[in-house]
């Protein structure tokens, strides 16, 4: 339901929510159920595809951990579909890859209900939008090569295009898995905060996490590329869920409701519960 807005400083309202949310045990669920289901289904999918489609998803993968030359090398082999993945995927593990990448958008769902204090929704009215959400997501994710490199203009174009996908992408998420309850407008300020802080981080990573997947590869094999890769993952999925639980305190600021003529959002006032 859609109430008004309580008057309380801004600064407590952002205790107030992010200790509501627990931000970091929402992406610690996150970065695990995308590093145990979704990232099984991109290599599941991607032994399947046509050579063309596995080096979009190659370019794609680069441009979000940054590795290039041998590195990148390094990072097709372990998480793109070489060759010698495709003989180890049959049609019944493709398929329990595909049923289990629905825990990531579950897992997505939980994120946005909690930062906007809604009641969970019936499985019959989200089961249909987790599949949507991870066709779309999949789709999008072909298309980060291209975005990254601006359509072969370079970064002067890529990153505001990357930026602009990144937004698009998390309003509509948000919008999806709330099964809109909340309209569109009051959704926008955590869809700029997550699109704008996650290829922000992606960029800035890009100068450690080459370096560092390459050092934990030499020193433990390929088991350290684990170890790397949760800790990526982790720390993109807080700076997620810090902009879409912090959209919702941002929405009810009174300059922020002028500006996006937002009438009413979700009171702050109902702690969700910490069990989910």
């Amino acid at each position: 339901m859609l109430t008004a807005v309580r008057a309380r400083p801004l600064p407590t309202r952002v205790v107030r929510q992010l200790a509501a949310v627990n931000i970091l045990d929402l992406a610690t669920r996150l970065a695990a159920q995308a590093f145990l289901a979704a990232l099984p289904m991109l290599i599941a999918i991607a032994s399947f595809c046509p050579p063309g489609w596995r080096h979009e998803l190659r370019r794609s993968l680069r441009s979000l951990f940054g590795s290039d030359g041998d590195r990148s090398a390094m990072l097709d082999q372990i998480y793109a579909g070489e060759q010698q993945a495709m003989h180890s995927w049959g049609a019944v593990s493709f398929l329990v890859a595909l049923l289990s990448a629905t825990a990531f958008s579950r897992a997505l769902q939980r994120l946005c209900e909690r930062s906007w204090h809604l009641p969970p929704s019936g499985v019959r009215i989200l089961l249909w939008r987790w599949a949507l959400w991870l066709f779309v997501w999949l789709t999008a994710l072909f298309f980060q090569g291209l975005l990254h490199d601006g359509f072969g203009a370079g970064p002067i174009l890529g990153i505001p295009l990357q930026a602009i996908g990144a937004v698009l992408m998390w309003w509509w998420t948000q919008h999806l898995l709330l099964a809109g309850r909340v309209p569109w407008r009051p959704l926008l300020p955590g869809a700029l905060l997550a699109g704008t802080g996650a290829v922000g981080f992606s960029r800035v990573a890009a100068l450690w996490l080459p370096v560092a997947l390459q050092r934990s590869v030499e020193r433990y094999g390929p088991l350290g590329s684990v170890f790397t890769l949760l800790s990526w993952l982790i720390l993109f999925f807080t700076i997620v869920a810090l902009g879409i639980a912090l959209g919702q305190v941002f929405a009810q600021e009174p300059l922020v409701r002028r500006v996006l003529r937002i009438t009413a959002v979700p009171s702050d006032g109902v702690t969700p519960s910490t069990t989910r």
